[in-house]
């Protein structure tokens, strides 16, 4: 990207402001840690770390001079990224030395709470803040209220069991409430109730010949960033690329198609192509099978004889044909897609003859029907036999761990009884299946969460600890949050920087950043590799700073000791160093011993001699080269040895839907079709049970809000925590569409044209469930009839660059705040990005 000089000149004065309010103070951290020099006699090292900017988790070095961190790059020795990083990675410096990061515990003083409302915080000592939450816990446990502590978890390590599952248990609880379900829950239903599969999905980009880019753009958002930049190229000049999507998306701008489909229809399109690649016999019949005659019996509008069709590694083809397929045309789709029939022919066949070195990559879907829509989606990939396939999609690798101790003989009577009780989130319930690999009640519901707090259903929470999450901004409708924190009796924050969920706060307690500030290890995949990849404090600590995962277990097991309950501490006392035998005294011990153990097979020579992959000697030298790869993925396994499936196969009439859709109604004494009609799907009978078009579910009459309203994301947010760096308001046009130091609303010319806007003009954007303002940007990349707006700005209380005035007035608009609370109920996930949101634009 060329930069302009008068964006330089911005982004300078962005950052210059910053430190010259800080001027002479704690703040000012980069410049003024512990005295020294910026540069000086130390000629710096590169040191192993792992970005969390995405849930690809990619192995980085962090160049560390006088004990600072200067630069980011890829870990030379990862095989998930070949050695590279994206711009989040490159964000990590400013966030490591952002002037307004937490630098003390903080107490709230004033007892109101609500948007705008000062909490009036003043510092207080580690040691006065754990002493009050533990009181909090005995409390609850004097009162046998157990159940009644709230977890709630954002971005973690590998360590996020000890705080987020295991202490919870401990105290007694079984509220520990992730933020998957606001973040793409939904995208794994297409694999899990096709393939057997819970997860994201890796794919042999060297080797493709055809991929669709389906509902999101992988060199911005989703994830394996560092590698779909590295190999699109090729691809881009040896094959073909497709992107789906209602805007121009990065991946949409270099594709060789992109079809603009409308919001929520994804279902439509896919059943369509579907229907293609059967009517002309492109199926891959190594993989489905074929007629026993030789004969392709499948016609627009006929039935099959299901016994007329041998089928090998799949279950149902034809069954899915006859319940669904038969009368989805190119035309037919055409009409509810807006994409052309003859464009949706080209692409189905042209997908289905590079088979089977083709795949979809396809994103969350997280519309209040995405369940089948993603089924759909995925179905596709089993009909041209890219599962498990060379040049296609597979499960992927796995990184190598090992356990931690267990709790079991630690965990009183008193805590398993209280760990029995229902969930906050309401999972399992008639109206929430939350069906997560295939368990009704086995998902999360996390947007749901301030819905029971507020009704108290199924009972009331009293103390609530949440960590590196903003749910008040991240939620949809997030003013439900608001009021649901509001009403909490005692709310503990632990993060980086104060946010908008942190108003709401009683203690503030400054958290360590996973990358350079404390022990940790991390597990994930890419580029058919798996990988363990470590986390370590390559800087020297600015400020009071703990890691949340393990230092503040520590501290509170200590407290909740001194206070008659042991058995936390005991527990954590039992995490020995594996080289030494030795017990942890400190937290900070408790740590380093905590990822020796976690990571004891990936670096320990009498654990890894049998491990296929890399096999470090020793301790030292894992933390050195900072990461162990697994061996590449082989593919095939699933086509020989069978699917997890409860057929053994690929299937598209899906027992295993069948059989959780079956045991979450008998778990209330309901027949499939009311599961469906409370959970607001259109299927009845047979169609429950294969990928089908539903049809689009819209908050907003088209005549009072005629726009789809698509929230995208941006390639620069580190998971939503960007929005106080210079770097990110000054970069923000590499997204498509969207400017520098602006937030704005994307509306086609000729939608503007016929409204009387201008470009550059504030517009009021509203909804169902409220109105914000936001400059108008006119772009040709979105089409007529939708606007987009991008997530990740619009703070009222996250300092002093992502807001106008902290706490306060915000930069930009947060749409959240005016998307209604919706779900895709199978999954538990949240609507959010699709489109399923009308509004309605006028001049302000």
């Amino acid at each position: 990207m060329r930069i302009k000089r008068r964006d330089f000149l911005k982004l300078s004065a962005a950052a210059g402001t910053a430190v010259a309010l800080n001027k002479g103070s704690a703040l000012n951290a980069f410049a003024q840690a512990k005295g020294r020099e910026i540069g000086g006699e130390d000629p710096g090292k590169w040191m192993a770390s792992t970005c969390q900017g995405c849930t690809t988790w990619c192995p980085i070095e962090i160049f560390v001079q006088n004990g600072r961190a200067t630069k980011v790059r890829g870990n030379q020795f990862s095989k998930a990224n070949s050695g590279y990083c994206c711009v989040r990675g490159h964000l990590i410096i400013q966030q490591i030395y952002d002037p307004d990061r937490i630098k003390t515990p903080m107490k709230r003083t004033n007892p109101v709470k609500g948007r705008g409302v000062d909490p009036k915080f003043v510092p207080i000592s580690w040691d006065e803040a754990m002493d009050t939450i533990a009181d909090k816990v005995i409390e609850l446990r004097k009162n046998k209220e157990t159940n009644k502590y709230l977890l709630m978890r954002g971005r973690y390590s590998d360590h996020n069991a000890i705080l987020y599952s295991d202490l919870t248990k401990m105290i007694g609880s079984p509220n520990n409430i992730s933020h998957s379900a606001i973040c793409a829950e939904v995208e794994k239903m297409g694999s899990f109730y096709t393939e057997g599969f819970w997860g994201y999905r890796d794919y042999d980009l060297d080797k493709m010949k055809y991929l669709i880019v389906w509902a999101c753009d992988p060199v911005s958002s989703n994830r394996q960033i560092p590698n779909a930049i590295t190999k699109f190229n090729n691809l881009l000049e040896n094959g073909t690329m497709v992107a789906i999507d209602p805007r121009m998306s990065n991946t949409a701008a270099k594709a060789h198609h992109w079809l603009p489909l409308k919001p929520q229809t994804d279902s439509a399109l896919a059943v369509a192509m579907a229907h293609v690649i059967l009517t002309e016999g492109l199926w891959n019949k190594e993989f489905c099978g074929d007629f026993k005659d030789g004969k392709n019996l499948f016609k627009a509008g006929k039935n099959v004889d299901e016994g007329s069709f041998d089928e090998k590694i799949t279950n149902g083809l034809v069954k899915w044909w006859n319940i669904e397929l038969k009368d989805r045309t190119p035309a037919w789709a055409a009409k509810i897609t807006g994409i052309d029939q003859k464009q949706i022919t080209e692409v189905a066949r042209g997908f289905a003859k590079a088979a089977p070195q083709c795949a979809i990559w396809y994103g969350p879907n997280m519309q209040p029907r995405g369940t089948y829509a993603v089924m759909a989606i995925h179905a596709l990939n089993g009909l041209v036999g890219a599962i498990d396939s060379e040049g296609g999609l597979c499960t992927g690798m796995g990184g190598v761990s090992s356990g931690y101790p267990k709790i079991d003989a630690f965990q009183d009577d008193l805590a398993k009884e209280g760990a029995k009780s229902k969930k906050i989130d309401q999972r399992g319930t008639l109206m929430f299946p939350a069906m997560a690999s295939g368990k009704p009640g086995g998902g999360v519901v996390t947007n749901n969460v301030a819905n029971a707090i507020l009704a108290e259903d199924p009972y009331e929470i009293k103390l609530a600890i949440g960590y590196f999450c903003n749910f008040n901004f991240s939620g949809t409708e997030g003013g439900r949050w608001d009021k649901a924190l509001a009403k909490l009796p005692f709310f503990v924050h632990l993060v980086p920087m104060s946010s908008e969920m942190s108003q709401f706060a009683d203690i503030v307690l400054p958290a360590a950043l996973h990358h350079s500030e404390h022990w940790a290890v991390v597990r994930s995949k890419a580029n058919l590799y798996g990988h363990t990849s470590i986390q370590q404090p390559l800087i020297e600590r600015m400020f009071e700073v703990k890691g949340a995962e393990t230092e503040f277990v520590w501290l509170l097991g200590e407290k909740l000791a001194a206070k008659g309950f042991p058995n936390v501490l005991d527990w954590l006392k039992s995490f020995k160093d594996p080289e030494t035998g030795k017990a942890p005294s400190n937290g900070e011990e408790f740590a380093l011993y905590a990822t020796k153990i976690r990571s004891h097979k990936a670096w320990d020579p009498a654990q890894n001699k049998d491990y296929p992959g890399d096999r470090p000697q020793g301790w030292q030298e894992f933390v050195e080269r900072g990461v162990v790869n697994s061996p590449r993925f082989t593919f095939g396994k699933k086509w020989a040895d069978g699917f997890p499936t409860e057929t053994k196969k690929f299937e598209f009439y899906s027992e295993t839907l069948k059989k959780a859709l079956n045991t979450h109604a008998a778990n209330h004494n309901v027949s499939v079709d009311r599961v469906l009609e409370v959970t607001n799907y259109e299927a009845r009978g047979e169609k429950a049970f294969v990928p089908h078009y539903e049809s689009v579910i819209r908050h907003g009459d088209s005549k009072s809000y005629p726009f789809d309203l698509i929230d995208m994301k941006s390639r620069l947010n580190r998971e939503g925590r960007s929005g106080n760096l210079p770097w990110y308001l000054g970069f923000k046009k590499c997204d498509p569409g969207d400017l520098n130091h602006e937030d704005v609303i994307q509306i086609n010319p000729a939608d503007a044209k016929k409204l009387g806007i201008k470009d550059g003009e504030m517009v009021k954007v509203s909804s169902t469930v409220g109105s914000l303002k936001v400059r108008a940007r006119l772009w040709e990349g979105v089409q007529p009839g939708t606007v987009a707006k991008c997530y990740g700005q619009g703070h009222w209380a996250y300092g002093r660059v992502a807001t106008i005035e902290h706490g306060k007035t915000p930069r930009g608009a947060n749409f959240n705040e005016i998307m209604p609370d919706d779900y895709d109920r199978l999954s538990g996930a949240t609507a959010r990005n699709s489109g399923f949101v009308g509004v309605k634009i006028e001049r302000a």
